[in-house]
């Protein structure tokens, strides 16, 4: 049985931000608790100064990544981007690992080591000519793990690589020609990258209402922008318009934050690893109010920086998500108590 729900094509989704606050006014199982959100405002603003909110640290966040002065780091994210979902293991001891000179990587960093792994043994594993049209068993290859739990889904993955390889080829032959039509701006990136590439279509119904999230469109947006900046290179626009990423690492450092609260029935739910359908109305509560939460928070800390320093705060939802998502990785142990809600979807 598939995961992904069908919702209608017909209507026109509301946009991610839209859609976390329609869903926050709606959600009858996650909260956004303004306590909470002032408290994380807060401890950004103390750290407005640092690099840890800034876009520059691009390479210290992604140092399995090719040098981003090169095209190369380009075609690495977006094959990275295109399979960048599902790593939370079905038992926390058996996880997939790969072993990448000398260190071993679980989670997400196990296909970025594995992909970088694969360049370094000469596969061409970034030229669409090459990944639109490889196998299932030369992908199994590609990701193979050093132990005996293997990456999850990998059929889904392949399907995914050698459609978006398909895309690719049709319009420019690389990544970088292909959003180089949207014109280096972060809304017309999105909306090029879900209108041309179905899997990135991150979509679903939630009372009555067709919403979006976005989560890999988004992130593969803001890693070209990291990119960029890295580089010294052009500016790109509209960066603002984007959402934190939904996924579920980062609504558990908001849980642990006091920023987001779960109702008790949910809470125990997510505590016995229930598994919840891609577009089951509690997953889409936890998504959506996420993205709403760190709106707020963004919004909140622009106040401050404007009324304390008499300035204008450049600090994006993107950035927030940037420094939320490793903090939850560096906390992963007090945060044990809080449980990740488990959702088998390729679009997180």
């Amino acid at each position: 049985m598939s995961l992904l729900c069908t919702v209608s094509t017909m209507e026109t989704p509301l946009l991610p931000r839209e859609s976390g606050r329609f869903i926050a006014e709606h959600s009858r199982d996650v909260f956004v608790e303004e306590d909470g959100v002032e408290k994380v405002a807060e401890m950004l603003y103390t750290l407005r100064h640092s690099d840890s909110l800034t876009a520059g640290g691009w390479k210290d966040a992604n140092p399995l990544a090719p040098a981003p002065t090169s095209d190369q780091a380009l075609n690495w994210v977006f094959v990275v981007d295109t399979m960048n979902f599902s790593f939370w293991p079905e038992n926390e001891i058996q996880q997939c690992e790969v072993t990448y000179k000398g260190t071993t990587y679980t989670g997400y960093m196990t296909l970025c080591a594995a992909i970088t792994r694969a360049i370094e043994e000469g596969i061409p594993i970034t030229d669409p000519k090459y990944f639109s049209q490889m196998s299932v068993e030369e992908l199994g290859h590609v990701l193979r793990s050093d132990n005996e739990t293997p990456m999850p889904m990998l059929q889904e993955r392949h399907k995914v690589l050698t459609e978006a390889g398909g895309v690719l080829l049709e319009h420019g032959g690389n990544f970088r020609s292909f959003i180089d039509r949207a014109g280096n701006d972060a809304r017309k990136m999105v909306e090029l990258i879900v209108e041309k590439i179905p899997s990135y279509r991150d979509e679903a119904v939630y009372e009555g209402k067709k919403i979006s999230f976005y989560k890999r469109a988004q992130i593969l947006v803001a890693d070209v922008w990291g990119i960029m900046e890295a580089r010294g290179e052009g500016d790109i626009r509209n960066m603002d318009w984007l959402t934190m990423f939904a996924d579920y690492r980062v609504p558990q450092a908001l849980v642990y934050l006091g920023a987001l609260r779960y109702s008790d029935t949910l809470m125990q739910m997510l505590k016995k690893r229930e598994l919840l359908c891609s577009g089951d109305r509690r997953e889409v509560e936890i998504r959506g109010c996420s993205i709403w939460s760190v709106e707020l928070i963004k919004d909140r800390l622009s106040k401050l920086v404007q009324e304390r320093d008499g300035q204008t705060c450049h600090i994006t939802s993107v950035i927030i998500d940037f420094y939320l998502w490793p903090y939850a990785k560096q906390h992963h142990k007090e945060m044990a108590h809080i449980p990740i809600h488990q959702t088998r979807c390729i679009y997180y």
